[in-house]
């Protein structure tokens, strides 16, 4: 090395020697460089000062206080917990896609992978901010929501197969041997998520440990065309351990205690979609509500439990989701009585429609027919069942046309100033002519409840949603021909099906009276009745309104082919051979006719008493 090379050398490292000597931070920029990485790191995990223009102010205006995290907070009951940033877990088979967050150790969001919404988006159930889950207990230093709290977990994603079951553990500690743990397990098919609440060394921490207090809540998202009508049959149901369903008012916000019946599982059930929690131990306590006050405008409603649950004896608390359709024979095969989410009906129609209807649905649904098909088979089976109510119907409706113009005879000689003797006259030509005024109403009478029943089944019915006949692209929802601004009690549109059925019923009207031979207010009553079916009908699903216009049709059809089984002439040759046989003294007066005629008698005595 040459003697220029050498103090090129000695020069550069003198230079660097300098910088490092004269660059050197003094002890109090060091300190502060400290101080701002301590800040990097607790913003980091979301504990920085709120020190910004958008955090330094409440929605009020006024300054919101300083979060600081101190040791004091860390050291108190699951302290360490409260620090985290919330992470997602994904389960899923072939039915589910559950997110689970590690803030609360909740089910973040649901969707059911093989259904749409109405508008053909993912069907999501519930997600957002307006959902929660978690235990609520006092440690005796502080009152703990674990909904608040970061669970910790290994398990980023599980995707189970077909033929598999797995599980994940979401960890709640409270020190490395005391903690609560959330095992979720879910299997390759079906609507079940599982969930074992397992409390571990926490019985000197926890009070009141022998039970826990849960509460769950959520604000289910709007799945279907009409918000409106899903609300209507949007509510939550719940289930005792003696067999016994009940659900709060489906029309308006509804709150309600329970503490003398052990519950089995609690539902936020939304029209076509149900989010039920099934407890092995069963609910000792519940407080449920339901309300319409939603933050999200197009959410269906807002569904919350509080619930005490007894633990197991190892200190578990094992229960099970259900996140799936409200389709009657998916809920049956669930077990604990899950069908009872489908509301057939109150008192008799329930179980017409559960023994009767059901029953023969699935029977025709079988054959793979499309929905319009199997709806006109239900109702021509429907017809053939009642033909001997509704030719007894037509029979006692033509005798008494028959008997129309001696009717009219005794009117003229009595006049109409005296109704009850017209009344007492018109009894007598009916006891002779063995003719029953009431013969025609009673079998129409007794084919209501069987009508009335399917206006409860259709509207129920999951396996009319998206299915499409005709023009009418989904029979679970009206089909609007026409929109225009919302008009009381029309709505906003006019269903071309609910318009067809109520013409035909006003067709059917007048055919009828023809046959009864009805005049003076009675001919106009029935004219009524139809133009109400319009406007409280026009918002039900098409399939209901395809039903009653089949009906309609059928019944046309029905009289057509009676009226060439009845013969006006012998109708009136028998009633007229009637007339000339005398009364039998033995002959039992019916219930109904004796008392007629003494009512008939009160009021023919009355005026003379007077």
């Amino acid at each position: 090395m040459d003697r220029n090379t050498f103090t090129g050398l000695f020069l550069i490292m003198a230079i660097i020697a300098g910088s490092i000597y004269f660059l050197k931070p003094s002890d109090a920029e060091l300190k502060k460089e400290r101080l701002v990485q301590q800040q990097d790191s607790l913003k980091k995990a979301g504990l920085a000062k709120a020190n910004t223009p958008a955090a330094a102010k409440s929605d009020t205006g006024k300054t919101a206080k300083t979060t600081v995290t101190d040791s004091a907070t860390l050291k108190s009951p699951f302290g360490a917990a409260s620090v985290g940033s919330e992470k997602l877990i994904i389960l899923e088979n072939k039915d589910l896609l559950v997110k689970l967050s590690t803030r609360g150790g909740k089910v973040a969001s649901v969707e059911l992978k093989n259904y749409k919404t109405f508008d053909k988006k993912p069907l999501i159930l519930f997600s957002g901010t307006q959902n929660h889950f978690g235990l609520n207990f006092s440690t005796g230093e502080k009152n703990i929501n674990t909904d608040e709290y970061y669970f910790t977990t290994n398990t980023p994603e599980l995707k189970v197969a077909e033929n598999d079951s797995a599980s994940v553990t979401l960890r709640l500690s409270y020190s490395p041997t005391q903690y609560i743990d959330y095992i979720y397990s879910l299997k390759g098919t079906g609507f079940k998520l599982g969930l074992t609440i397992k409390p571990t060394g926490l019985d000197g921490v926890i009070n009141n440990s022998g039970n826990i207090n849960l509460n769950w809540a959520a604000s289910l998202h709007k799945q279907e065309k009409d918000v409106k009508q899903e609300r209507q049959y949007s509510t939550v149901y719940y289930f005792n351990t003696e067999g016994h369903d009940d659900y709060l008012s489906e029309t308006k916000d509804d709150q309600k205690d329970i503490s003398d019946k052990k519950m089995a599982w609690i539902a936020f059930k939304q029209h076509f979609f149900s989010n039920v929690l099934i407890v092995k131990n069963g609910i000792s306590k519940s407080s449920l509500s339901v309300s319409t006050d939603v933050v999200d405008t197009t959410d269906v409603k807002q569904m919350k439990a509080s619930l005490t649950i007894a633990r197991s004896a190892d200190g578990s608390v094992p229960m099970e989701f259900y996140f799936g359709p409200n389709r009657y024979s998916t809920l049956k095969a669930q077990g604990n009585d899950l069908q009872k989410l489908v509301n057939l009906g109150w008192g008799p129609l329930k179980y017409i429609n559960q023994f009767a209807v059901l029953p023969v649905f699935n029977f025709l649904k079988q054959f793979n027919w499309n929905y319009g098909l199997i709806i006109l088979a239900l109702t021509i089976v429907l017809k053939l069942v009642l033909s001997p109510l509704t030719y007894k119907s037509y029979l006692s409706m033509a005798k008494m046309r028959v008997l129309k113009p001696e009717m009219d005879e005794i009117k003229a000689k009595v006049g109409e100033d005296n109704p009850t003797l017209l009344q007492q006259e018109y009894l007598k030509l009916y006891k002779k002519a063995g003719v029953n005024p009431l013969g025609g109403c009673l079998p129409l009478l007794i084919q209501m409840p069987i009508v009335i029943a399917f206006f409860r089944f259709f509207p129920s019915l999951f396996e009319l949603r998206g299915e499409s006949f005709l023009w009418m692209h989904d029979l679970s929802t009206y089909d609007a021909v026409v929109t225009f601004p919302n008009i009381p009690l029309i709505g906003d549109h006019i269903s071309l099906m609910c318009l067809l059925m109520t013409i035909s019923t006003l067709i059917y009207t007048y055919f009828n009276n023809q046959i009864s031979g009805a005049t003076g207010q009675m001919k106009y009553i029935g004219y009524i009745t139809p133009i109400i079916f319009l406007a409280t009908l026009n918002s039900y699903p098409a399939g209901l309104n395809y039903y009653y216009f089949l009906a309609n049709m059928l019944t046309f059809l029905q009289q057509y082919l009676i009226k060439f089984m009845v013969d006006d002439k012998k109708i009136h040759a028998q009633i007229q051979e009637n007339k000339k046989k005398p009364d039998d003294p033995k002959k039992k007066k019916s219930g109904f006719g004796a008392r007629m005629e003494e009512m008939m008698r009160q009021q023919q005595v009355q005026p003379k008493k007077k």
